[in-house]
């Protein structure tokens, strides 16, 4: 049996369209079993995250900060000559102790000889001179008694014997600078001390106070330290020790003695000397110090870990953990950072518990484990 052409055309709409429903029907459910899925899949609260968390601790802690220096003499000289002059001989060397009046270089002296030999001739020459104009000065005084000399005549032997004794008061005075020249070819230690530095050597032509040796007056000892600008206000307030890099077990107390008006313009620092209080023999001149510094804080404050510390653009923040172990996101005010810590002013208070660590990967209202550490001091 055979059927004709239209009965054939609507036979295929027919399952056409059955088809199309079925395929509509299939991805209808497919589209709802998803979304049923993805409802089920949605995110829940973690209710088993570990934490490490840090119970708040206040305390008036102290402000401390080390400075590195030297240890410094407080008095140094640069000794230098008062004539020029070639150094012939330098007598001491760096690290030799001196005392007050010791030589410590000698100048050419050659010169210097002729020049006193040419200075006692000329005060010979002007005794001479003054001895024959003041017997020519006797001699007219009795012809004036008499009335054989003129006047005049007798007034120029006046003037000629004054000159005299001003010629020979001049070549004194003349001899005696000579012989000060000559005095100061030896360079002398003007105190006690030990020689730092000596920038001259033998057979150098020097100036006048050209440095041939620099002196370190015995006596008091100093730390000298470079301050910065955010320290100038807080040093004054502090309570200031001094401990060696070469016995690191002693501190000796110290008193803050000079601060620089002006910053160094090449570091911006400022130079602060710290003078030791009783300093013995182990502080040795040029020693590597540090300075500690210490202040107790006007306010109480928090140490935390720089870990615990998020700012996402809004200010620093912590994340605390409430009764329920969820997270809350708190805003705290930060007193100091420093080098492995955060100082917290306000924002928490004691007995809280803080996240310190992974707060980056945490989200507020997740629900953790705690697992505390012991805070830090």
């Amino acid at each position: 049996m055979r059927l004709n052409t239209d009965d054939f055309i609507f036979s295929l709409l027919v399952s056409r369209h059955h088809l199309r429903t079925r395929s509509a029907a299939a991805a209808l459910t497919a589209a709802l079993l998803l979304a049923g899925c993805q409802a089920e899949t949605a995110p829940t609260p973690v209710l088993d995250r570990p934490a490490q968390v840090q119970r708040v601790m206040f305390d008036a802690t102290t402000v401390k900060r080390e400075f590195v220096g030297v240890v410094r003499a407080r008095h140094e000289t640069d000794l230098g000559f008062r004539i020029g002059g070639k150094i012939v001989t330098r007598v001491v060397n760096v690290g030799d102790r001196v005392r007050s009046g010791d030589v410590i270089a000698r100048l050419d002296p050659q010169d210097l000889q002729l020049q006193v030999g040419s200075a006692e001739a000329e005060l010979a020459a002007a005794i001479s001179a003054l001895v024959q104009a003041a017997a020519d000065l006797r001699r007219y005084t009795t012809l004036k008694e008499r009335g054989h000399a003129a006047f005049a005549d007798f007034d120029r032997r006046q003037a000629a014997n004054d000159e005299a004794e001003g010629r020979v008061e001049r070549a004194r005075r003349a001899l005696d600078l000579a012989r000060n020249q000559h005095a100061y070819a030896d360079l002398r230690a003007n105190a006690d001390g030990v020689i730092t530095a000596t920038p001259a050597e033998p057979g150098q032509v020097v100036a006048v106070g050209q440095p041939v040796a620099r002196l370190a007056h015995r006596g008091e000892t100093e730390a000298v330290v470079a301050l910065p600008e955010t320290w100038l206000a807080e040093v004054r307030r502090t309570t200031a020790a001094v401990q060696l890099w070469s016995d690191r077990d002693r501190r000796f107390a110290a008193t803050l003695r000079e601060l620089s008006p002006q910053a160094d313009p090449a570091t911006r620092t400022f130079a602060a000397r710290f003078t030791i209080i009783d300093a013995d023999d182990s502080v040795a001149l040029g020693m590597t110090a540090t300075v500690i510094l210490e202040r107790t804080r006007d306010v109480p404050v928090a140490r935390l870990p720089l870990a615990a510390i998020l700012n996402r653009g809004t200010g620093p923040s912590v994340y605390v953990i409430d009764d329920t172990g969820a997270l809350r996101l708190r805003a705290v005010s930060i007193a100091e950072f420093t080098s492995d810590a955060a100082l917290v002013s306000a924002g928490i208070h004691d007995g809280e518990r803080v996240v310190t660590l992974g707060v980056h990967k945490l989200e507020a209202g997740l629900k953790v484990r705690p697992v505390e550490k012991t805070a830090a001091r």
